[in-house]
């Protein structure tokens, strides 16, 4: 089935008649979501639980680099409608292509609609794998069930490569064991538009999904090969907060780069996790990024499967 999209009050009661886990019940609150547009037929969409870049391609298919989270799906599909008609006056545009970042519900809110709708789901292998297992994480009391397989990514690729979507050109690579291990980043070399998925966030400290995959040094490392992409004209679209450019992104990589050599030289000096907590190794940065011991924690266990990988 070919979706054609529409603002969402003009499709209600098309939606309102398929069964879909996405389209959640009225007693979900409004959420804030905001609209910036970054390039020609290119914008950011933020309030959702992750910022999602929308782009219409020249023949009219219109592409998303991440869903948000489902129980804002509704809003989600109305803010796109509304950008869709009003801003870009097609609202009988399809979403054609949906590409998943790695496999956090952030990333994957939309995957059951879109899957269901005829889209194209791509993401890394890993991604893929991860969304078909329970996954439960040893500091949450909940778990992740897989998707149904009409929702999981249905083209998935291991290290890079390029694709033509409409007419527009689209870069895309692996970022390795950093946030999680199948961290991907989308670049728009025609409008010079980085998209570096769950590794790049300024909003806060990021979750190290060591469980999944991620390392606080795969992190920094994933960092540095984006920066090696970018000039001081690209826009770099973060998976949470405002976007950056060129020199905000090195600070972002001196900052991890410190900490992680801060946090891995007391783990081989025999630190415990209260010993590293104890070190402050983010303290010159708490200010900007708010309270670190979530993060340092997971940043020390994630340590563990790369510098005692028999424990």
């Amino acid at each position: 089935m070919v979706y054609y999209f529409k603002p969402f009050s003009a499709f209600s009661a098309f939606i309102s008649s398929i069964v879909l886990s996405i389209l959640i019940s009225a007693s979900v609150l409004a959420q804030d979501i905001e609209i910036q547009e970054i390039g020609d037929r290119m914008a950011v969409i933020s309030g959702t639980g992750t910022n999602i870049l929308v782009k219409q391609s020249a023949n009219g298919e219109v592409m998303m680099i991440d869903g948000g989270l489902e129980e804002y799906s509704r809003q989600t599909l109305d803010a796109i409608g509304d950008l869709l008609s009003e801003n870009w006056g097609n609202e009988q545009a399809m979403i054609t292509l949906l590409i998943n970042t790695h496999w956090h519900p952030e990333q994957t809110g939309l995957n059951d609609f879109l899957g269901t709708s005829g889209a194209t789901i791509f993401a890394h292998e890993n991604t893929r794998q991860w969304l078909t297992t329970p996954i439960s994480r040893p500091w949450e009391n909940s778990t992740f069930e897989p998707l149904p397989t009409s929702s999981q990514p249905g083209e998935t690729f291991y290290h890079y490569g390029e694709m033509g979507h409409g007419g527009t050109t689209v870069q895309y690579g692996y970022l390795r064991q950093a946030h999680t291990d199948g961290d991907m980043y989308v670049y728009f070399p025609d409008e010079n538009v980085l998209h570096g998925g769950g590794v790049i966030a300024n909003d806060g400290w990021p979750l190290m999904d060591w469980w999944t995959g991620g390392w606080i040094g795969g992190l920094a490392t994933g960092l540095e090969v984006l920066l090696e992409m970018v000039d001081d004209d690209t826009v770099i679209v973060p998976a949470n907060g405002p976007l950056m450019n060129k020199s905000d992104l090195q600070a972002m990589r001196d900052m991890y780069a410190t900490i992680f050599q801060r946090i891995s030289g007391g783990f081989r000096a025999a630190n415990s996790i209260d010993d590293t907590l104890s070190d402050e190794p983010t303290a010159e940065f708490n200010d900007q990024y708010g309270d670190p011991e979530a993060f340092i924690r997971r940043s020390h266990e994630s340590l563990i499967p790369h510098y005692t990988p028999d424990a």
